[in-house]
C-alpha cells in the first residue's frame, strides 16, 4: 500500500469508530475503571475493535499497539513500522458529557510519527497528515489543506490540558510570554487546533501515552508545526518500553 492508501485506511477506520462512539453515547453507557484507575467505556472497546479488525485485515504485516489491548496486558512486539491507536482519546471528557474527545490512528516509522488521522466525532472534523507531504482537514465545508501558523502580533493562543489546568508549571512557563488567550480542554483536539493555524502553543506537563500522541503529532508535523521536549530541540521517541511519554511542548510554525 502507498502512503496515501495507508492514510486513507486510517481515516476511514477513525471515521467508522467515531460513528460507533456517537451511537454508544446516544444509547447510554456505564463508566468502569481500569487498573490504573483511568476510565473506560463500551465506546472505547467498540471503537478499538473496529479499528483493530480493519488494520489487521488490510495491513497484516504492520503490528498494532492499541490502548485497551495494552491495558488488558496484551504485549505487542514492534519493528520499524507500527500502528498506534487510541480508540477514544479523552474518555474522561466523553464520560463527563463534554465534546472534546477524538479517535487517533497513527503510523510510526523508525521511531517517529509518520502519518495520522484524528477524528473529532461530535463536530465531524477529520484531520489527516503525512509528514513531508502535507496535512488536511475535512468537515462540512469540504476537504482542504491546513498549515500551522506563525505567532500573530497580538500574542500566543495557548492550548492547555483541562485536567492539569491548575498546574503551577503552566503559569510559570507562560510568564514573560505575550499571551492573547488560553483555552483549557481535553484530548488531541489541542494538537489539531495548532495544526490548522488557530492556536500556537501547547505545553504538556502531565502523563500521556504514545497512543495519545502519535496520530496528532503526525498531523501537526505534517502541517509545519513541531513537537519536542521542553528544550525545544529533542524529538519524542516512539516504541519505548511501557509506551509512556515524557512532558513535551507543541508549537506552530517557527
Amino acid at each position: 500500500m502507498t502512503d496515501a492508501d495507508l492514510l486513507a485506511l486510517a481515516a476511514r477506520l477513525a471515521r467508522s469508530a467515531a460513528d460507533a462512539i456517537l451511537t454508544v453515547r446516544a444509547a447510554g453507557f456505564d463508566v468502569e475503571r481500569k487498573g490504573d484507575m483511568s476510565p473506560v467505556t463500551a465506546a472505547d472497546r467498540l471503537a478499538e475493535g473496529i479499528i483493530l479488525e480493519g488494520l489487521r485485515a488490510a495491513t497484516p504485516d504492520i503490528p498494532v499497539v492499541a490502548e485497551e489491548e495494552c491495558s488488558a496486558g496484551i504485549e505487542t512486539r514492534v519493528g520499524g513500522r507500527f500502528w498506534s491507536v487510541d480508540p477514544l482519546d479523552g474518555t474522561r471528557e466523553f464520560a463527563a458529557g463534554r465534546d472534546e474527545f477524538t479517535v487517533n490512528v497513527g503510523l510510526v516509522v523508525d521511531g517517529r510519527p509518520y502519518l495520522g488521522a484524528v477524528a473529532i466525532p461530535v463536530t465531524g472534523e477529520m484531520f489527516t497528515g503525512i509528514v513531508g507531504m502535507g496535512a488536511w482537514k475535512e468537515d462540512a465545508g469540504g476537504h482542504r489543506p491546513i498549515a500551522a501558523r506563525r505567532v500573530p502580533a497580538e500574542g500566543l493562543t495557548v492550548m492547555a490540558s483541562r485536567h492539569y489546568s491548575d498546574d503551577p508549571r503552566l503559569d510559570a512557563f507562560l510568564e514573560g510570554r505575550k499571551v492573547a488567550k488560553v483555552f483549557k480542554l481535553g484530548s488531541a483536539v489541542k494538537f489539531c487546533r495548532l495544526a490548522e493555524g488557530v492556536a500556537d502553543l501547547y505545553p504538556r506537563f502531565g502523563r500521556t501515552m504514545e497512543w495519545d500522541t502519535v496520530a496528532p503529532e503526525a498531523v501537526l508535523r505534517a502541517a509545519g508545526g513541531r513537537c519536542t521536549l521542553f528544550d525545544g530541540e529533542t524529538l519524542l521517541e516512539y516504541g519505548k518500553p511501557g509506551w509512556e511519554n515524557p512532558p513535551f511542548l507543541c508549537q506552530g510554525r517557527a
